[in-house]
């Protein structure tokens, strides 16, 4: 895959970034311009693979059907700025600084950080086990992330913006609060040095990761029958996550690709129904209906709120 995207990208990087970068005097990010149009064409190309894939669903089998599709428009635009954006440039850069300037910390006092492949060497000639394993041990960590943001007042202040959608469907996947967002990349990249995975293989796994994501936010009646289920994370299996009756801190089905976790730690739910509705019923019309700007706004007036409550002072007792 890496071969086409880099010709096209250095195509984009020529014609495009680079005379806009001449033209505003910003020759210095030359470098980085080249891998924002590196990224952005693989958000492209993720968002073509969505469109191809859960439109027909969505269409053909709905769980729910609307008169009014505008408040969707507003998850179009999350996942433009998330996939093609500066959450994706921000995701490469920051993490390639930061891995290179740690790295050299650690090899100038003696220590040579870890990776698969060091600690398997196999692995080494088996790229696609590597890849895998990668995508597996993200998977997990994204498993206590999730739980984490439910579980956390302040987190879930934030993240509460992602269960406001009433009308869920495949764009929902990348509606969340940038502030939210970037936590999420601080995790990932500090997972990503812990295990030593390569540079140009974080944003790799991360797209990965949210392709698959996204199906499971399709408006789509799709399961994967009986064994599939507990597999792989599908549409009904996460549309109990954004059900009404699981809204709020305490929800169940956090797995981002695999159900394995919620079965080990006992959140699974593999109710056969379809959640009938989803949404957070706590959520205030600028989080549900609001523009981009209103629900971030609101997340951050939830946030303030989240704070002022710990610091209230406690009830004194008579």
């Amino acid at each position: 895959m890496n071969d086409p995207f880099s010709w096209a990208a250095g195509l984009v990087h020529e014609h495009l970034v680079i005379p806009a970068l001449y033209a505003l005097d910003l020759m210095a990010w030359e470098d980085t311009g080249y891998t924002f149009a590196l990224l952005a064409l693989y958000g492209a190309a993720q968002v073509a693979a969505m469109l191809a894939i859960c439109v027909p669903l969505e269409r053909l089998r709905p769980v729910e059907r609307w008169e009014d599709h505008g408040v969707v428009w507003t998850d179009v635009l999350y996942t433009l700025i998330a996939r093609m954006g500066l959450l994706p440039l921000l995701a490469f850069v920051v993490f390639r600084d930061v891995q290179a300037t740690l790295e050299g910390f650690l090899l100038d006092h003696g220590f040579v950080p870890p990776t698969l492949e060091m600690l398997v060497p196999w692995l080494a000639g088996a790229p696609l086990v590597s890849f895998a394993l990668y995508v597996v041990i993200f998977d997990f960590t994204d498993y206590w992330r999730h739980r984490l943001q439910h579980a956390v007042g302040w987190w879930w202040a934030l993240h509460s913006v992602h269960h406001s959608q009433a009308q869920m469907t495949f764009w929902t996947d990348d509606r969340n609060h940038v502030l939210d967002d970037l936590i999420s990349i601080v995790w990932f990249g500090a997972v990503a040095l812990l295990i030593g995975i390569p540079p140009m293989q974080f944003p790799l796994v991360v797209l990965a990761l949210r392709l698959i994501e996204s199906l499971s936010h399709a408006n789509a009646r799709l399961h994967f029958g009986l064994v599939g289920e507990r597999l792989l994370v599908s549409p009904r299996f996460h549309r109990a996550h954004h059900g009404i009756r699981a809204a709020g801190r305490r929800s169940v089905n956090f797995g981002a690709i695999l159900p394995v976790w919620d079965i080990i730690f006992g959140t699974a739910d593999f109710d056969r129904d379809f959640a009938a509705r989803t949404g957070d019923p706590t959520a205030d019309a600028a989080m549900v209906r609001g523009s981009w700007l209103a629900q971030q706004w609101s997340g951050i007036r939830r946030l303030a709120g989240s704070w002022a409550r710990r610091r209230a002072p406690a009830p004194r007792r008579r």
